[in-house]
């Protein structure tokens, strides 16, 4: 009887069967968000409860946007995530949640009418990405912080066209702006207009007209073009 053939690659098993779910996985995602339509991706703390006043103005965030036209997207888990779902989801809009497996945080909340699981953290953030007007930051951790810092850093290298983003509580972000201005544009580790790529405001109010106000100026250029 013969044995197995070692020369016979095995790809359920091997690194370039990888490709093949990677691929999956950016097809199935793409053809659900490209039928959301305009939409602001929101992110913040999952730790944050229901009686954080940062979860209020999240929840006012995502009613906010329904009413200008725009669907939420959050990573789909508790805390702000969770608030703004439930203000685009109360308000009769499209609430969009990215869901991905954590070890600790991360439960799908129940305030979302389009949810998609994803295995890999870099396609799920290519969606925040590429489906979004603008980002909306509140108070969060390294998850946040990620997502901002690699907002503005695709800006900056023009890898995308810019967009609106909006760091939701001036006093909250005050410490980490003026350290980047101390020590990053003081010592021209970036570059003159570089703290220019994001705004800061305090009501959810403040973050929508930003967005709106730089979405039709955006609009209006493309149109010109």
């Amino acid at each position: 009887m013969n044995g197995p053939n070692r020369n016979v690659v095995d790809f359920t098993s091997e690194e370039p069967w990888r490709v093949f779910r990677i691929m999956a996985e950016f097809v199935d995602s793409f053809e659900e968000m490209s039928k959301i339509g305009p939409a602001v991706s929101v992110f913040g703390s999952a730790r944050v409860t229901y009686t954080d006043p940062w979860y209020e103005k999240a929840e006012q965030l995502g009613r906010l946007l329904v009413k200008n036209g725009y669907a939420a997207i959050t990573g789909g888990g508790p805390g702000i995530m969770e608030a703004a779902n439930k203000g685009a989801f109360e308000a009769g809009g499209i609430s969009v949640g990215l869901n991905i497996e954590l070890p600790h945080e991360q439960r799908p909340n129940p305030y979302m009418n389009r949810l998609l699981n994803f295995r890999y953290f870099f396609i799920r953030k290519v969606c925040f990405v590429k489906y979004a007007s603008g980002f909306v930051m509140f108070p969060g951790g390294y998850g946040t912080l990620d997502e901002f810092f690699e907002s503005i850093t695709l800006i900056q290298t023009e890898r995308i066209a810019r967009f609106p983003v909006v760091l939701m509580g001036r006093t909250h972000w005050a410490g980490l702006i003026e350290w980047m201005d101390e020590r990053l544009q003081t010592a021209q580790l970036i570059g003159p207009g570089d703290l220019g790529l994001f705004h800061t405001v305090d009501e959810p109010q403040e973050a929508v007209d930003f967005i709106v106000e730089r979405d039709r100026a955006r609009q209006a250029a493309l149109k010109r073009a």
